[in-house]
């Protein structure tokens, strides 16, 4: 599925159109369209613990966003080995409205609930 960048992802204004590629059920893989070297491991936060926010009026706007919208929310993750030490970005959830093909990165500030390298060791059940 590819996708238009509405809102430049932190770090990597440059990428404005990606892919996304599911890996299983928890993991997808993001790939820039204009530069093979840029792609970015993706996880489904929901799997993995309860978590809720609400997306700013302005990102509603940007991508289309209503009631009856189709979202798919995914988190960046820094893969490590074991997998167990790797790092996960919940507080730069990524939003993609699969009705339009559009997606954004948003911040959620000061957020007590979140992190921005949490890791998944932490979710994982023993």
């Amino acid at each position: 599925m590819k996708f238009d960048i509405s809102v430049p992802l932190l770090g990597f204004e440059n990428v404005t159109q990606v892919e996304l590629q599911r890996i299983d059920d928890i993991f997808m893989k993001m790939s820039s369209i204009k530069d093979e070297h840029i792609s970015f491991t993706l996880i489904d936060p929901f799997v993995l613990r309860d978590y809720d926010f609400e997306v700013p009026q302005n990102i509603q706007d940007i991508l289309e966003i209503d009631d009856k919208s189709n979202l798919l929310i995914l988190n960046i993750v820094l893969i490590q080995t074991p997998i167990e030490e790797s790092i996960i970005n919940f507080i730069g959830p990524l939003v993609f409205n699969t009705d339009n093909n559009k997606a954004a990165q948003i911040i959620l500030g000061d957020s007590v609930k979140y992190g921005v390298a949490e890791k998944i060791s932490t979710f994982l059940k023993k």
